[in-house]
């Protein structure tokens, strides 16, 4: 009876806009990643599996999803000295056993950690595979000792632990319909909602949300200089505009700043980044994007806090309907849009005309944008997608954008943006399995 009133009272409560869809992206999507945010969730998942048993791990058996494999594939795993992969990355969670630790749980790394890591791989004690049935974001750990067994499955994101077991005993499972409709209703509640309640929902923000908005834009810019240490995409931005093959401007700027927390980021350097829609990379475009053009325009600070919320429901909003990890980049398709219709509120607020012709722009031109996994090549994709961001949303603020009779633009930005997912769904169907191929064939 109890479950039946609340399952009501829920229902009515988002009909009456009772549920402050800011503060569930903000909790649910939004939050510091140490390192890619698939292999890190990975080592999440083994963290707690391995956080039940006693006695040193023995084995350890990886199961994901597609996108999961192909995101945590090729990226340098922090504070391994350049190792790279979900295998790293889970064998050493579940060595480390600090779930508490969740997205940052690889802080703790040590020398006698990696070099267990290397003999549980090299006997093929640790193994990783990935279920082609998964449609979703799906990890699944189980790890042995001596004595014991644990298994612990994530599920729908990246922090969403929806089961565990020890020694074949369930401790907890929220498989069941009703578990399952809470934690994604907010997601459900989100895909209903247009751009202008989103705006809404920003515009009573309290100072909690302010604050942490501002601790991620603290977090982002750290790793930001670190990377400009690395010879890598940001660098060499900079150089460029040292030797003057691109102006010292807002672009400029807006791109090096970018690009070097990409870099920090996928060298794997002790930089957590604040994380947008369960993305280390589509957190610093989302934030770092509006954040640098907010304080170039001399925007006042509480407007640009407001505009980085709405990047980040923008991001969240759009993955409602491509998916978490789809074949399409989201840097671009996701948090760039995010950072475009950002960037369009700070000059000219709640102008839905605008802030379609900036979606449509940004889509327009990288709406083909391949995720092909998280890598260095990464930084090169923010880049593009902060220069698109930035150009797209000047464009429309003086009231040119691409139209619905150009290509799969839509008549408003939310048709465009379920365009977008009809082509990543249906039409990019086969993608991920081509590039996955590709991929795997290599000898690394």
């Amino acid at each position: 009876m109890y479950f039946t009133w609340l399952l009501h009272f829920f229902r009515y409560s988002r009909k009456r806009g009772f549920v402050n869809i800011l503060k569930e992206v903000l909790t649910h999507e939004v939050y510091p990643a140490l390192g890619c945010t698939e292999p890190i969730a990975v080592a999440y998942a083994a963290s707690i599996a391995a956080n039940e048993i006693a006695g040193p791990v023995s084995e350890i058996k990886i199961t994901v999803d597609p996108g999961v494999y192909k995101n945590g594939m090729a990226v340098t795993i922090p504070n391994t000295g350049g190792l790279h992969g979900n295998l790293v990355a889970g064998v050493l969670g579940a060595l480390i056993k600090k779930p508490a630790l969740k997205m940052e749980v690889l802080q703790t790394v040590s020398k006698a950690m990696i070099s267990k890591a290397r003999k549980l791989i090299q006997s093929k004690k640790a193994r990783l595979s990935y279920d082609p049935s998964k449609t979703i974001l799906y990890i699944e750990v189980l790890v042995k000792s001596k004595n014991e067994t644990a298994r612990a499955i994530i599920e729908h994101n990246h922090t969403n632990c929806i089961y565990l077991e020890k020694n074949n005993n369930v401790l907890f499972s929220q498989r069941e319909k009703m578990q399952t409709y809470k934690v994604q209703s907010y997601k459900k509640l989100l895909k209903r909602m247009t751009i202008a309640e989103l705006i809404d929902a920003v515009r009573k923000m309290n100072k909690d949300d302010y604050s942490f908005v501002k601790q991620g834009i603290d977090m982002n810019l750290s790793a930001a200089e670190a990377g400009k240490q690395l010879k890598k995409v940001g660098y060499y931005l900079v150089d460029l505009v040292k030797k003057g093959y691109l102006t010292d401007d807002i672009f400029s700027s807006s791109k090096i700043i970018v690009g070097a927390a990409s870099d920090a980021r996928m060298a794997g350097l002790n930089f957590p980044v604040m994380a947008s829609g369960g993305s280390g990379n589509q957190g610093i475009v989302a934030i770092l994007v509006p954040f640098n053009v907010g304080k170039y325009f001399n925007i006042p600070e509480k407007k640009v806090l407001q505009s980085i919320a709405l990047s980040h429901l923008i991001n969240s909003y759009i993955k409602c309907f491509t998916g978490d990890l789809s074949p399409l980049c989201g840097c671009s398709i996701a948090a760039g849009v995010g950072a475009a219709v950002a960037i369009v509120y700070q000059l000219t607020g709640k102008n839905m005309k605008k802030i379609t012709l900036a979606v449509n722009n940004l889509i327009s031109d990288l709406g083909g944008m391949l995720c092909d996994g998280a890598k260095g090549g990464c930084a090169l994709k923010v880049v593009s997608s902060a220069d698109s961001a930035i150009r797209s949303a000047y464009m429309a603020v003086n009231n040119h954008g691409i139209t619905e009779y150009e290509g799969f633009v839509g008549k408003t930005a939310e048709e465009t943006i379920k365009n977008l997912s009809a082509i990543s769904e249906i039409g990019m169907a086969k993608v991920d399995d081509t590039i996955l191929g590709i991929m795997k064939g290599k000898k690394l």
